[in-house]
């Protein structure tokens, strides 16, 4: 099918790869203009029939409980991100020379001649507060714009929908971008590399080399973290066009090509003229909510980003002052008897924690869940000094136990050898046993939520409810 847009889908045979939020849309699609469609799905329970069912009311053929054989006559498969690369289908695929796409790339492909440009963003942690930080900034320049892609409006909503945009702020997961060859970006941003999602990418060299793909092409900006030299090296790596240009973000002063914090000031050595001597004030740190270390960071990206594409400086400040965070994301929920109870239920791995754990003093910590693969070492020993005390819950709290054990063991720790969605509740009232006034009780798992919970946001609502609680109480 090669790299340039496909234009005749009449009649082509397409096996979407997996019945979830970006399959369904994908198969729909692609059914509506014109292409003989096959979903396979590995799960075959009540949900998946009653999907089956509605799909094949559309004339779409529905495969249930087989997504490992590559369905007769296939000339292209259109897969779900989570599917991992190592599965049986996409092996048989390759011995058929057959192409795999990802629902980004096939929302690439289908964009139309004047489509908007994107901005880009991936890393381990960040994504979505910075992309939605970015078109906070873009929306206060004026332009039309929208958040999508991992989050928001789904991207072949925005690249086949009515409404006509300027530029689109885009997250790309490891995953997306994997199955996303041809994309490419007006600028991009990697915030961060971390050790995520290894089972899925088989290895660290693998994972860093899907997030590079973001790169790939760019025209006007790659932005990189002066802090994490992974991200610049990525940089260095990537087949850019000519003119493209490496620019840093950092919480320190800027050199030159590089977006920094001065005195409680955001300001921008990239985007100005004779970036050797000047330097373009963008907007405070108090702008920036909330104003925690990593999400300074965030902010600084998103406006990386929105300069690479000519936002003026005041959209920036605009765009950063209208921005609120999501839910579950470092949310301050109450203050009881003087201690604070925050709730970053979304810190699902140790990097997210220790970006959390690191924008309080004091903090009485609330941790475990499944961890995925994950080690606890450097996280407890980056973050000792900040613990008054640990409360830790969740199938795979032991390894947390014994990272504090070797790590921190003058702090104290509360193991609630419980997996029950109740066992929040028990857990928020050991912390606030714990804690003293001045001190933080701060929901931050660095694992995820599936132990005991539907989900992350489940896991904060519990959390707050049981806040909530002891506020009635107190």
């Amino acid at each position: 099918m090669g790299s340039g847009q496909v234009t005749d889908w009449q009649g082509k045979n397409v096996t979407v790869a997996g019945l979830g939020v970006s399959g369904i849309p994908a198969a729909k699609v692609l059914h509506g203009l014109g292409a003989k469609i096959t979903v396979v799905n590995d799960g075959d329970d009540a949900r998946a029939r009653a999907q089956a069912a509605e799909l094949e009311a559309l004339g779409i053929t529905v495969r249930l409980g087989d997504g490992a054989t590559l369905p007769e006559g296939t000339e292209l498969i259109v897969t779900a991100p989570g599917w991992k690369p190592d599965k049986p289908l996409f092996a048989a695929a390759h011995e058929a020379g057959v192409e795999v796409w990802g629902d980004v790339e096939l929302a690439w492909r289908l964009r139309g001649p004047e489509a908007a440009p994107w901005l880009a963003v991936t890393g381990t942690n960040g994504k979505t507060t910075t992309v939605q930080m970015l078109a906070a900034i873009l929306k206060a320049a004026g332009l039309r714009t929208a958040a999508v892609g991992n989050i928001g409006v789904s991207l072949l909503d925005a690249v086949l929908g009515e409404e006509q945009y300027d530029v689109l702020a885009v997250e790309l997961s490891s995953y997306q971008l994997h199955w996303a060859p041809s994309v490419r970006a007006h600028s991009a941003a990697v915030l961060n590399l971390a050790p995520d999602h290894l089972d899925w990418h088989g290895s660290m060299e693998a994972y860093a080399r899907d997030k590079g793909r973001i790169y790939e092409g760019n025209r006007v900006a790659c932005v990189y973290n002066v802090a994490d030299k992974a991200t610049e090296d990525l940089v260095r790596e990537a087949d850019v066009e000519e003119g493209c240009r490496a620019i840093g973000f950092t919480l320190g002063t800027p050199g030159p090509s590089q977006l920094g914090v001065v005195e409680g000031i955001l300001v921008d050595r990239a985007f100005v003229e004779d970036r050797q001597k000047n330097a373009q004030e963008l907007a405070e740190v108090a702008d920036v909510n909330p104003p925690a270390p990593h999400n300074i960071a965030n902010a600084l990206a998103a406006a990386a980003l929105a300069r690479a594409y000519g936002v003026p400086p005041k959209a920036v400040r605009d765009g950063l002052r209208a921005f609120t965070p999501d839910a579950h994301r470092i949310a301050h929920v109450a203050d009881v008897a003087g201690v604070a109870y925050v709730d970053d239920s979304k810190a699902t791995n140790t990097h997210a924690a220790e970006a959390s754990l690191a924008a309080y003093e004091s903090i009485v910590w609330i941790a475990g869940g499944l961890a995925k693969g994950a080690v606890f070492e450097e996280l407890v020993a980056k973050s000792a000094q900040r613990l008054r005390a640990a409360v830790l819950i969740g199938a795979d709290r032991g390894l947390i136990r014994e990272a504090l054990a070797r790590h921190a063991p003058e702090v104290p720790v509360v193991d609630l050898d419980r997996t029950d969605t109740g066992a929040m509740l028990a857990a928020v009232q050991e912390a606030q046993r714990l804690a003293q006034p001045g001190d933080t009780v701060l929901l931050a798992p660095a694992c995820a939520s599936m132990d005991m919970f539907a989900n992350y946001n489940q896991r904060g609502d519990v959390f707050a409810e049981a806040v909530r609680e002891l506020g009635a109480s107190a």
